[in-house]
């Protein structure tokens, strides 16, 4: 999949309500990411340099540079009150660069995620579940 939407993370789910309304936590996106230059309006995933989780937000202003075709971008989450300046970003980091983009969403499924968020907040359900199926396999043995 990550060869047709040449993303390296094609599928994301939402972790936060930062982007309510236009997205709830637990929401599955699906990312492309294509030559064609990233625009404001645009709702892209990014990673920020020392942080683990890839962010989901819009991007408020974008700041082309002709000479080497990199694209500076100030983003924000819609349900934030103030752009990610200070609070997402990296202490004196001022924009995101179109290099830090893991993808642009370009569609989504409601809710399938909070599968994976209810496994990450509760790992013994893991381990409940990894049993349950095992039993149901060996309960099930073709005779």
């Amino acid at each position: 999949m990550a060869v047709f939407t040449n993303s390296e993370s094609p599928i994301v789910v939402v972790l936060s309500e930062s982007m309510e309304p236009a997205f709830q936590r637990g929401d599955l996106l699906f990312l492309t990411l294509g030559s064609d230059p990233i625009r404001a309006g645009d709702i892209c995933v990014f990673k920020i340099k020392n942080k683990d989780i890839p962010i989901v937000h819009r991007v408020l202003e974008v700041h082309d540079n002709i000479q080497t075709g990199e694209q500076f971008l100030l983003t924000k989450g819609d349900n934030n009150g103030l752009n990610d300046r200070g609070s997402v970003y990296n202490p004196q980091q001022m924009w995101v660069s179109n290099k830090d983009v893991v993808g642009r969403v370009k569609g989504f499924l409601p809710y399938i995620g909070m599968v994976t968020i209810i496994l990450t907040d509760y790992p013994s359900l893991k381990v409940v579940l990894l049993a349950a199926m095992g039993l149901i396999v060996f309960m099930t043995k073709e005779e």
